[in-house]
């Protein structure tokens, strides 16, 4: 999935949003159970793994000799971006390491939650009325995160005791909280819970999430597994800063950094997390929970609040979560800067370079790296500390991914505009560099006209024809008053 929806062009912006708003609806009220079958693999992603796993066996062989591995690996890694393009997921070798494992025992400062048993379903629950007609509603939930302050019209009224620290913290880490508010609420509604959710920033420039469930739960139960909902970040600590300014590691190749005064090398990363590991009063570097605001809402098929409720989720996709800043503001413009200055040092991910900045080497440190100047989207004014998925979809939501809803909507234009949806030949075209003064080619600009014209003709055509049924649901609708 794309992070967001944001494009430079407001056609493309306008489009995508569209994709998102047919998949939420199709996927919302389901009815039968989505079946998702994995497609036949084809001769060239047969070939590609195949020739992935010669090149492994040769690489690791060079490897036993003695011998650079160099090229291997440069090839190797190129083999694998072809394989994903190819449409396959995950990784050919799987983990190569062993994953780290902590105690899964609940922090006694969170609240219990309840386990039903797991049934193999996605649709929830239905209820019959006394009529004998079947609802199957489902829940529009939205999740905000804790006040860090007292504000007033998305500023805080003391931006002294304003906690930035922690409010930034929370934004990093924002949807490792909402991945296990998921995991918490299937254990509790004891199905495969199927969600459309997107993230928004609130005007205070903290995020928060509207999520569209497939199925419905008590509001209580709701509101009870966003309270016991907590994720827990075990890093190092980075609360003491051992160098900034013009005292910074130094780069040396085959050691990594290291301390500019005494020559030490500095720990790296699974130095770290192993030292880490072994201490037994180790506490986590963060701990993220939702706030005590948690609005759930009932929603049917079909029904105004839900038409109201699918634009809601899909009312900012088109905007960076910095959109919200008031620029007119001079007091939410110093808010906005005194978050983005919270977030310059602040770790955001194991390879962050603002490791440096508390004495550890970040994860496949690499020369030129120097804290406060991370090139992540995280510390972005834009994106204010959030660096996740703009759209959080499940993947049995609609039965269709995003490329299938693109296709349909491209089946449907096509089959409006009277046009055979035929799968365009890839060879179609042959590919070769044009002479300067080329009789056969016209100028530019002709042919950026010809282009235009051609659009013209067809968002014309398009417009006639959503005229035309228009005047057919109103005629309609006239019809059904008269009767």
């Amino acid at each position: 999935m794309r992070s967001h929806l944001d494009a430079k062009c407001p056609s493309c912006a306008k489009r995508n949003r569209q994709l998102r708003i047919a998949q939420c609806r199709e996927g919302w009220h389901l009815d039968q159970e989505p079946s998702i079958t994995p497609d036949e693999p084809t001769d060239e992603q047969r070939w590609l793994v195949e020739f992935r796993a010669d090149l492994q066996a040769r690489r690791d062989q060079a490897d036993a000799l003695g011998e650079d591995t160099t090229d291997w690996d440069a090839a190797i890694e190129g083999v694998d971006a072809e394989i994903n393009q190819a449409g396959m997921r995950g990784s050919v070798l799987g983990r190569t390491l062993p994953k780290r494992t902590r105690s899964t025992r609940r922090r006694q400062d969170a609240p219990n939650l309840p386990k039903r048993r797991m049934t193999a379903t996605t649709l929830g629950r239905t209820f019959e009325s006394s009529d004998g007609k079947v609802y199957r509603p489902s829940l529009f939930v939205t999740l905000t995160l804790p006040s860090y302050g007292k504000v007033r019209d998305g500023v805080p009224v003391d931006p002294e005791t304003y906690d930035y620290a922690r409010a930034a913290r929370d934004a990093l880490h924002f949807s490792k909280l909402v991945d296990r508010f998921v995991q918490n609420l299937r254990r509790v509604a004891g199905y495969d819970v199927q969600y459309f959710a997107t993230v928004e920033s609130q005007k205070r420039l903290a995020p928060h999430l509207h999520m569209a469930i497939r199925g419905t739960l008590p509001r209580a139960e709701v509101k009870q597994i966003a309270a016991a909902t907590y994720h827990q970040v075990w890093w190092p600590k980075a609360d003491t800063v051992f160098f900034d300014g013009a005292h910074l590691p130094v780069w040396e190749d085959g050691a990594g950094y290291l301390d500019p005064a005494t020559g030490e090398v500095l720990p790296t990363w699974d130095e770290a997390l192993d030292q880490l590991d072994t201490d037994e009063n180790a506490t986590p570097l963060h701990v993220i929970r939702f706030g005590d605001q948690v609005d759930v809402k009932g929603v049917l098929a079909g029904t105004l609040d839900a038409d109201q409720c699918i634009r809601y989720l899909s009312k900012y996709l088109t905007k960076s979560l910095g959109d919200t800043l008031d620029t007119d503001n001079p007091a939410q413009r110093q808010h906005a800067a005194r978050m983005v200055e919270a977030l310059r040092f602040e770790p955001c991910s194991p390879a962050c370079p603002n490791w440096l900045h508390y004495g550890i080497q970040p994860k496949n440190a690499k020369p030129g790296m120097t804290p406060g100047r991370c090139r992540s989207k995280a510390h972005k004014p834009d994106h204010l500390g959030y660096a996740g998925r703009r759209v959080l979809v499940s993947r049995k939501w609609s039965n269709k991914t995003l490329a299938e809803h693109k296709q349909d909507r491209r089946t449907w234009v096509l089959e409006a505009l009277g046009q055979p949806d035929e799968a365009p030949d890839p060879h179609r075209y042959i590919w070769k560099p044009v002479p300067a003064g080329d009789a056969n080619v016209p100028p530019l600009a002709m042919r950026l006209l010809r282009s235009v014209a051609e659009r013209q003709r067809w968002r014309t055509h398009m417009a006639q024809l959503q005229a035309q049924a228009d005047g057919q649901d109103l005629s309609a609708t006239e019809l059904g008053r008269a009767a």
